[in-house]
């Protein structure tokens, strides 16, 4: 067996940890116990939709402020004539979206990190977790010897530690280099290395898994709804495309961890939490095919048996009311699919052994376990045990601003609900206004007017008169226009829409902003406090969302991957927040800390390998294409050196002048004048002199033919 169909067999479990319900019998699905499980399910769910109705009231408000819509309990008089909405919501909504996206992924990357574990003062900077007994029993040299001395190289150290040699050389192949801490000093850090590994293989399986995208999806649910939520990892089969030799189609089937983002419209949590750290269950629902539900089958420890009992009981999806209502046109309420429970959380130790599963020894005198059941149908799809260790619940709900009793937060679209109907009232008056002004009210006498004519008034109009009827018969009104009032208040509605939302007009491109506003200077002031807002929910992001996702990553991968050079005493760290600051100011800052640090006496207490990947970064630049190792840059540096060391560089050439003739004096400044402008720019200053009396020669008062008498 290779190491891919051992990591395929334990990706979601251990044999020892988890258990399905392959071994149950097919007259099984008529056990009460089903029904029990089945019921449990259920009754959660039932709870935790009834405990969201207020809830999606708000979401069904925010969606219909989002789309221009009018709810049905906008009642229109008979004297109003216009409905226009204006989409202002929209416009904040996706200016906060985007001021997300933009910080989180300033750099391209997703924003996280892994990073050896920063130990307390006195203890060894990285640990890693080392397997082989060889390279336990080498002995490495100290830190005072692995230490470069003032002026060697590489090359040098490695000659000096030439006497390691013999007793590193039977595993010399298995030691690992690592960066150093300095660029003036070379150590050995194996966590350093497995950091850097496990970062990539994180990285690599969220891009795999489309994390970007799934992101950004959670984000912009966040930014409109107050919440977003994303799950992961969890276990599936993708296909690799493969082709042999003779063209055969022979694709490679592998179970990778994956990441996905999750409707908070599908996401029903444990109402009693008021975050998921405190969440004891939640239930996804899921909306399926009929080829889902088969595709369910490639799926580890899902039960073939109940999926095909639950297809051929027919579809169940009922559509909610939230969803028709999200509807531009009215539909049935059934739809063509399946309604699938998918359920994380506890569950009494008496009903797992009621279904044989095999409880870890450790668990056996609790009284409740953690389980991820699928229920469809009222028949049980999979009953595992949590694979996680430690057990967790994976999925991360981050809300937009935080609300203190309740998992769910606030969003841009609920915060400014009261302004947006001011700013549609004030328009709709506006715009019956103009109307009524822009035309003429027209007053008939029709008395002066032959009987039965059409009165409707259009261009070329003729009406006739009666004979001998006196008085004018026709008359026109002007309506007054007072849009402009209208339309003032509707301004000051905007203005509380910035204040509710932290979001001013100019941060998403409104012109003739005022004051301050009008230089640079003001701008940059205003954007930064602009940034206040999206500073707490990017922070949000990272602590809600990014950092347990990366948590859970790393643990799947210490937990199932057998690739040892990827463990190591280790902690993620989210990123988002690095990129509040501009790119522009982060790298003209990092620019002149670089030329602090270029003083020799500074030198060596400066990271330079993490100042010029950051400059790197700060320019949107990928790091790990433009920079070197510090092995690499110690190459460089010496082969700079020799370069140098063969070219020289040759003295400037002597300024040049005018021809002087053979045994000449050479010319310079008059006596006491201090030259200073050398190029004839103009900079020069006057010498110090005597200037000529009256009667002497030079004196430019002198008239006539000779000396003054």
């Amino acid at each position: 067996m290779d190491e891919e169909d051992i990591f395929e067999d334990s990706m979601l479990m251990d044999s020892e940890d988890a258990s399905s319900l392959e071994d149950i019998k097919e007259d099984s699905y008529s056990d009460p116990l089903a029904g029990t499980v089945v019921g449990l399910v259920k009754t959660h769910y039932k709870k935790a939709s009834d405990a969201r109705e207020t809830e999606e009231t708000r979401w069904i408000q925010a969606y219909r402020n989002y789309r221009g819509l009018y709810g049905p309990d906008v009642q229109f008089t008979s004297t109003e004539k216009s409905q226009v909405f204006v989409k202002v919501t929209k416009t904040k909504v996706l200016a906060a979206y985007g001021q997300i996206i933009d910080v989180l992924f300033g750099n391209s990357k997703f924003p996280i990190t892994v990073d050896p574990t920063v130990l307390p003062e006195g203890v060894e900077e990285a640990v890693h977790f080392e397997s082989n007994e060889d390279i336990k029993k080498a002995n490495a040299p100290s830190a005072e010897d692995r230490k470069l001395l003032p002026g060697e190289t590489m090359t040098d150290l490695k000659e000096r530690l030439a006497g390691l040699t013999d007793k590193l050389s039977p595993v010399v192949d298995l030691l690992k280099e690592g960066e150093g801490s300095t660029a003036t000093q070379v150590t050995f850090h194996p966590a350093m290395v497995a950091a850097k590994k496990m970062e990539k293989k994180i990285h690599d399986q969220l891009e795999e898994s489309n994390a970007n995208k799934q992101l950004r999806v959670a984000a912009f649910e966040c930014a409109l709804f107050g919440t977003g939520v994303m799950k992961g990892p969890f276990a599936t089969d993708k296909e690799y495309p493969k082709w042999n030799e003779d063209g055969e189609y022979t694709p490679t089937i592998k179970t990778v961890p994956q990441t996905s983002s999750v409707s908070i419209w599908n996401f029903y949590p444990d109402p009693d939490a008021a975050n998921m750290d405190e969440a004891e269950y939640v239930i996804e629902r899921h909306k399926m095919s009929r080829s889902q539900m088969r595709n369910l089958k490639k799926r580890p420890f899902f039960r073939d048996n109940a999926i095909d009992m639950a297809i051929s009981s027919g579809e169940s999806y009922i559509k909610e009311w939230w969803e028709q209502a999200m509807e531009d046109d009215a539909q049935e309420s059934k739809a063509e699919r399946f309604e699938v429970l998918e359920f994380w959380g506890n569950v009494d130790t008496d009903i797992l052994k009621g279904y044989d599963v095999d409880i870890p020894s450790e668990l056996s005198d609790v009284d409740q376990v953690s389980v991820n059941i699928w229920v469809c149908n009222d028949k049980v799809l999979r009953l595992v045990m949590n694979p996680f260790t430690p057990s967790i619940i994976p999925y991360y709900a981050v809300p937009y601003e935080v609300t203190p009793y309740s998992l769910f937060g606030v969003g841009i679209a609920e915060n400014m609900d009261d302004t947006q109907t001011l700013m549609n009232g004030f328009m709709r008056m506006a715009v019956d206004n103009a109307a009524l002004s822009g035309n003429m009210l027209i007053e008939v006498d029709e008395t002066n007017l032959v009987p039965g004519q059409d009165l409707s008034v259009y261009p070329g109009k003729v009406f006739r008169r009666q004979g001998g009827a006196p008085g004018q018969a026709i008359f026109g009104t002007k309506f007054p226009n007072v849009s402009n009032e209208n339309m003032q208040m509707f301004d000051k509605a905007r203005v509380l829409a910035d204040e509710s939302t932290g979001f001013p007009s100019f941060a998403h491109g409104q012109t003739g902003v005022q004051g301050v506003g009008r230089t640079a200077s003001g701008i940059s002031m205003l954007m930064s406090a602009a940034n206040g807002s999206i500073r707490n929910v990017v922070k949000n992001v990272d602590d809600y969302l990014l950092a347990p996702l990366a948590k859970a990553f790393f643990n799947f991968n210490m937990q199932f991957d057998y690739d040892k050079e990827i463990k190591g005493d280790l902690e993620v760290k989210a990123r988002g927040t690095e990129s509040l600051m501009a790119n522009e100011v982060r790298s003209q800052r990092l620019m002149q800390f670089l030329g602090v640090v270029q003083n020799p006496v500074l030198a060596p207490f400066a990271k330079m390998d993490y100042i010029i990947r950051e400059i790197a970064k700060s320019m949107d630049l990928d790091p790990d294409k433009l920079t070197n190792s510090m092995s690499d840059a110690a190459i460089q540096a010496e082969i700079l050196k020799k370069f140098k060391a063969e070219n020289p560089t040759p003295p400037p050439p002597p300024q040049a002048g005018p021809p002087q003739p053979p045994g000449a004096a050479p010319q310079g400044p008059p006596a006491g004048a201090q030259v200073q402008d050398t190029q004839g720019s103009g900079g020069g200053t006057i010498g110090t002199g005597t200037a000529p009396q009256p009667g002497e020669q030079g004196f430019s008062g002198n008239t006539g033919g000779g000396p003054m008498q």
